[in-house]
């Protein structure tokens, strides 16, 4: 009884604890809600410190609390936030040069390559750049090959080997555990389920796989060919045989310059600003030249605006937040750019792996709505696959990188079975029915002919319905886009081939055409969308949810928690689905 007594004292007082916590924000929310933010001054002489020790999404997003305004955010440090800041920075005299310093970027491809594009247009200015690491990881080095000077610790190391991805397949996983997801799909390429089927990758999966990531390795290559006066076919040599291993080797394959240590490093930038050893060094951080620094010299005059709209995550049925693309919150984006007068033109931005198809087609519906009023263009990240392809194919021009991974036109559906599961357990379910199909499906038994027949008429009713709507966004027949569909991917250079993109570019190429199309030359940009948040989801804020995360990660281990985590994911995914072939971790 005793030690009842005092487990509900601890809950008691952890809840009296958080309640006085939350009302002191509101008070300190209160009190200094409205008081300026602190002032970011650039010194002369600076440099610019490029330390992406964050995760980096396309947008940095801009988050409501509506009982609490004082916890609003509007974050800068998106990816085209630092992007402009690095444009900005070019024009500005008081900064000298940038400093790569000790990354381990976390980032997709082509956010990386459209970070190094924004470095490489820097240069022009006669600015320098300088990058030092510990470590290299390869995106990194792909990221720190268009600096003048690369240094790496002496005692360092660098990845400079080609990329691979892996696959964890579930078929011996779910007859041990008894649960089983049934799997339903059309497209000889869309392999997303392929993990719940079979123990082995098909041959199918394996094509298409090494087909993109070579197309990915050799446009790295190419680029990092150019920038250190190395042949192609030499960076293949050096990664075969693992010849950057070490800082020798490395400065040996002349893929870095210096070997140093990072206090000798900084005297090298002390020494390129022009000021002796024993002075210090003045530096500011990307993320604050690019909140308070970059925005005041961008201001612009102009009434005109242009409306980009982010699309980033999974495409999901219902309402979106940061990382997921909910139909309704991206469709009232649209709407209100629509139906502003002074957005002139719209530009979507596409990074997602796509999700639900009845979700897509909504989307693909306000768009089909908008683009008769007001121009749409479509500027492709890392990825724009299955509903993300989707839902880009319906606007008047789309712009993808070199990099993007795009196409993946299929279908499939999976549903949770635990039929096996049940039966161990000694668990049995007995349905009563008024008439023969009235149970659409049970979890505690198997799908059955019948069953599986209807579920596979609607696949392939979402699948005739995604390659028409390709067809007739692309101008193309049902026999060419039959021949690049059947949930194929394609990098953007090899998808620019097959008439699924019209032009290769970045977010830049895209607001130029947007401009063009609605014959404007000034404007000023307008993000959407704008999240809102409830008392629950500013909980996550704090940390409460990432908490039980990691208490799972550890008990665990990493490799099963991202396991379940996976299963997870796709178990929740209701209805049709188009969605990317696979969890994307390129290595």
């Amino acid at each position: 009884m005793n030690f009842i007594k005092r487990v509900l004292s601890t809950v008691v007082g952890i809840i009296v604890f958080l309640g006085l916590c939350f009302l002191g924000l509101i008070v300190v929310g209160a009190l200094f809600g409205g008081a300026s933010e602190d002032v970011v001054q650039v010194k002369p002489n600076s440099v610019l410190d490029l330390k992406l020790d964050f995760p980096i999404n396309d947008y940095a997003g801009k988050t409501i609390y509506k009982e609490y305004p004082f916890l609003n955010e509007d974050d800068k440090n998106g990816l085209f936030n630092l992007v402009d800041a690095i444009k900005y920075a070019k024009t500005d005299d008081k900064i000298k040069g940038i400093s790569i310093d000790n990354n381990f970027i976390v980032a997709g491809i082509t956010q990386t390559k459209t970070l190094r594009d924004a470095l490489i247009d820097f240069k022009t200015s006669g600015k320098f750049i300088v990058s030092y690491a510990d470590i290299y990881t390869q995106k990194d080095y792909y990221l720190s090959s268009v600096a003048d000077t690369i240094y790496i610790n002496p005692v360092g190391m660098m990845e400079f080997k080609g990329l691979y991805t892996e696959r964890l397949y579930f078929k011996d996983f779910q007859e041990k555990s008894g649960i089983k997801m049934e799997v339903v799909r059309h497209g000889k390429y869309k392999s997303a389920v392929e993990p719940f089927l079979e123990n082995e990758m098909s041959d199918n999966n394996r094509e298409q796989i090494s087909v993109y990531l070579n197309g990915l390795w050799s446009e790295m290559k190419k680029e990092v060919s150019e920038a250190r006066n190395i042949s192609v076919a030499q960076l293949d040599v050096i990664a075969d045989s693992l010849l950057a291993r070490t800082p020798q080797l490395a400065l040996k394959s002349n893929l870095i310059d210096k070997i140093a240590y990072y206090d000798e490093y900084v005297n090298g930038l002390k020494n390129a600003v022009g000021i002796s050893a024993d002075k210090s060094l003045k530096t500011i951080a990307i993320e604050d030249y690019a909140k308070h620094v970059a925005p005041k010299l961008s201001a612009k005059s102009s009434e005109n605006r242009i409306a980009v709209i982010y699309a980033e995550g999974d495409i999901m049925y219902g309402q979106g937040q940061q990382g997921i693309v909910g139909h309704v919150t991206l469709n009232e984006s649209i709407k209100n750019a629509r139906d502003d007068e002074r957005i002139k033109a719209i530009v979507l931005r596409v990074n997602s792996p796509g999700g639900s198809a009845l979700a897509s087609e909504l989307i693909w519906r306000e768009i089909e709505l908008t683009k008769k009023i007001k121009p749409v263009i479509v500027s492709m990240g890392d990825l724009a696959a299955s509903g993300g392809y989707y839902i880009a194919t319906n606007a008047d021009k789309i712009i993808a990188e070199p990099t993007t991974i795009t196409g993946s036109i299929g279908v499939f559906g999976t549903l949770p079975n635990f039929k096996n599961l049940a039966d161990n357990m000694g668990i049995n379910a007995e349905q009563v029915a008024t008439n023969a199909n009235a149970v659409t499906y049970s979890i505690f038994e198997p799908l059955n002919e019948s069953q599986y027949k209807y579920i596979k008429e609607g696949i392939i009713d979402v699948y005739d319905l995604f390659t028409k709507r390709v067809a007739e966004g692309r101008n193309l027949t049902a026999e060419q886009v039959e021949e690049i569909a059947q949930g194929r991917v394609w990098t953007g250079n090899d998808a620019l081939q097959r008439g699924l993109v019209d032009e290769l570019g970045g977010l830049d190429v895209a607001l130029k055409y947007a401009a063009e199309a609605a014959e404007i030359e000034d404007y000023k940009l307008k993000e959407f969308p704008v999240f809102e948040k409830n008392l629950d989801e500013m909980l996550e804020t704090f940390g409460l949810a990432k908490a039980k995360e990691q208490i799972l990660a550890e008990e665990l281990g990493e490799e099963n928690y991202k396991l379940i985590k996976e299963v997870k994911r796709l178990s929740q995914k209701k209805g049709v689905q188009l969605l990317f072939p696979f969890s994307v971790e390129i290595k």
